[in-house]
Parts: structure tokens; sequence; C-alpha cells
């Protein structure tokens, strides 16, 4: 049996898992379309339960109609479910943007705030969404958890946790905070590309060396689904 990973020699690890992602994905950014942070809480908003692909072909109309805050707040909810119909829960969607617009005239002057604390403490605004804003509009240190980083994360052995809050915690505490954003955005790329979720292209995977799920036999799941265990 092989000996337990020590956490000096798990931080290493994931230093090194961190270089083969960069080598792997140089470009470390969220695959959404926004210009300011606006349409980057926008965006990421609708982007729940949806994918980006699909968000990106609904904004660049309502980016077009609703620029800012007090345009999307003052707007009828029916306009906004129109225009934001296709990424799925609309009107859940809807009264969270106008709801988040609103929060933000009434107490931040129509500007999105630039801490964690402030962040969250909007309607609707978890730390996933802060920490997209943090890293990619105010340059801040911002480790974002989605499901493709609670997998690997997992799966490679960095957090036995399932809330993302821990997962964040144990992830930050691996790795300098200057990598937080980059290496979810990778985790999260390598996530949909290789490491995915019912059958995992292990044979392609550049973390291979560092992996510790190396050999684990795939499961078999009730129904016939498959899963690297």
């Amino acid at each position: 049996m092989a000996a337990k990973e020590t956490a000096a020699q798990k931080k290493q690890r994931a230093l090194r898992l961190a270089a083969r992602l960069e080598q792997s994905y140089p470009q470390a950014r969220i695959s959404l379309d926004f210009h300011d942070a606006w349409q980057c809480l926008v965006a990421t908003i609708l982007s729940a339960q949806c994918t980006d692909e699909r968000v990106n072909r609904v904004t660049p109309e309502l980016f077009a109609r609703l620029p800012d805050p007090r345009a999307t707040a003052a707007a009828p909810a029916e306009l906004i479910e129109r225009m934001i119909a296709s990424t799925g829960f609309f009107r859940q969607k809807t009264k969270a943007l106008q709801g988040v617009a609103r929060a933000l005239l009434e107490r931040f002057d129509g500007q999105v705030p630039d801490t964690m604390e402030e962040l969250v403490s909007l309607p609707g605004v978890g730390r996933k969404t802060a920490n997209v804003i943090l890293g990619h509009i105010f340059g801040k240190p911002g480790l974002v958890v989605d499901t493709h980083v609670r997998r690997l994360s997992y799966r490679l052995g960095l957090s036995v946790q399932r809330d993302p809050g821990k997962i964040e915690q144990d992830l930050q505490a691996l790795l300098p905070p200057a990598q937080w954003t980059a290496f979810s955005m990778r985790l999260i790329l390598h996530g949909r590309r290789i490491c995915v979720a019912q059958r995992p292209r292990c044979e392609l995977c550049p973390l291979e060396p560092d992996c510790p799920r190396v050999g684990v036999p795939v499961k078999t799941r009730p129904g016939g689904k498959r899963q690297v265990g």
C-alpha cells in the first residue's frame, strides 16, 4: 500500500498539476462574453443550469437593450423573460437580475462592488459568482468552484469535501492566491474536454503523472453509467 501523502507533498503535487494545466490551457478565462462588471454579473447569473455558449447567444441583444442596472431594474419583467427564455428558468433569472440591479442602485450607486463581502450581500450572488467577478473584472484572487472543479478536486485527491465552500478553502490552502483564478478556470476547461464525468479520457490526460486515480477501475452505476471511482 502506498504511503499516505503528506500535506507538503500534496502542495507540491498541486503546484505540478497547476503547471501542467497552464501548459495545456494557457488562456485561463471563463468562456462567457462580457465587457464590464455588470455584464459579467449578468452573464454569470444566466449561466446557471445553462451552457456558456447559449448565454453568449442571448446576451448581445440583452446588453444592447438593457445596458446597465438602471435599465434592467426599470424594464418590464416580460421583456427580460422573452430575451433570456432560452437559458432556462427564465422567470427566476429575471427576478434575480432585477433584484440585483435594484440592490446595486440602492446600495452601491449602480456599481458592482469589488469585495467578496459586498458581492455576496447582493441577492442571488453566491461565492461562485463573486469569485468570477473578482478574478475576471477586478484582478483579485477568486477561486471558482463549479461542478467541474468539485468533481476534479475529488478525483485528483485535492479535496475530499463535497461542500463548494470547503473545497474552495482546500484549494486555496494548496496554491498561492495569484494562481487561484487561473487554476480554477483551467480545471473547468479540463473537466469539459478531458476529465469528463462519465467517460474520462485518461489516455489523453496531461495530469496523469500526478493523478492518484490512475489505475482505479471504472465503476458501473445502476443503469449502465460508468464513472471513475
